[in-house]
């Protein structure tokens, strides 16, 4: 991996965690006409109508993988897209853009977490160091400590829901690792591909038991530019930006970049007329502080276990 290679993905993950500050705006406005469980089908249905366009064109797309590998590709789908975008969304309909742009930005520790636990893979302490460091740093981008009058039972609620969402999307990424011979738009393609019929069954059982109304016509129409940003810029765009990374610099490095989302809803917030607050701008230099130092840290490291994964793959 050349110098230029790591410079495109540090601008990747850099690009996806932009895109997806934008995401929980234009959420909120869907969530207005579209519950979240029929949201999350269209939106990954036309995500995957635009991503199997996109593998046509581009030509060379190993196909049979999809069928020789459905299961294990469906999985790492539902743990994506499937949980992590219905629970996030839910969350979010409970909750505020805010809140869920800082509950994405606790998956570093989270991740720490499940390494630690289910791959007996103690993380040295600086990780854990820096972790903190950048929570710290969300917690005050996202208003925490100044809008707790705010915050309800109902908030909290779905700030949970979000959390526990969030554990599908780090298996997601961990799922790259199985998939070596896919490229990062394959396996971005497949797997939204292969998740969509379990996307169509969660969604129909969600309305049988009485959690979704089915979607009108009118609601689809008046999300449509909603609905559109998401499709187009926070699934498609976001999804292959965020995948091209973790595959160049690894998962964990991948995962660290999500702590850019909240800041991204703050220059956003800016955009639509919210001054930042003096925690605000704070926090926000405390996290790229955290996110420069882990980067420091984590770089060496990465390339070793990444450089490790792949001949261990070759020799297989």
């Amino acid at each position: 991996m050349n110098s230029q290679s790591r410079s495109f993905a540090y601008g990747a993950l850099t690009i996806a965690p932009i895109l997806w500050g934008g995401l929980f705006f234009a959420g909120k406005s869907a969530l207005k006409e579209l519950d979240p469980f029929w949201f999350t089908f269209i939106r990954y249905l036309l995500a995957s109508l635009l991503l199997a366009l996109a593998l046509v064109i581009r030509g060379r797309t190993k196909w049979n993988v999809l069928g020789t590998k459905y299961s294990s590709l469906m999985l790492f789908g539902l743990l994506g897209y499937g949980m992590f975008g219905i629970m996030v969304f839910l969350g979010l309909r409970m909750s505020f853009p805010s809140h869920e742009a800082v509950i994405m930005a606790t998956m570093p520790i989270t991740t720490l977490f499940m390494r630690a636990v289910f791959e007996k893979n103690p993380p040295p302490w600086w990780a854990w160091s820096v972790a903190v460091v950048a929570l710290v740093g969300v917690g005050l981008v996202s208003g925490f400590s100044t809008d707790a009058g705010q915050i309800s039972i109902w908030s909290v609620l779905g700030d949970c829901t979000a959390l526990i969402g969030t554990f599908g999307w780090i298996m997601y990424t961990r799922g790259q690792s199985k998939f070596l011979d896919l490229s990062v738009i394959e396996y971005t393609g497949f797997t939204a591909l292969a998740a969509l019929p379990g996307l169509a069954v969660i969604a129909s059982l969600a309305t049988a038991l009485g959690f979704a109304p089915l979607p009108t016509l009118s609601g689809i129409i008046i999300a449509s530019p909603a609905i559109g940003y998401i499709v187009v810029f926070g699934t498609v765009g976001a999804g292959l930006a965020y995948n091209f990374g973790v595959r160049t610099l690894g998962a964990p490095m991948g995962i660290v970049f999500i702590n850019l989302v909240p800041i991204s809803a703050l220059v956003i917030g800016m955009a639509v007329g919210s001054a930042p607050s003096a925690g605000e701008i704070l926090g926000t230099l405390v996290v790229m502080a955290a996110l420069l130092i882990q980067a420091r840290f984590m770089g060496k490291k990465v390339r070793k276990e990444r450089a490790t994964l792949l001949a261990r793959h070759q020799a297989e």
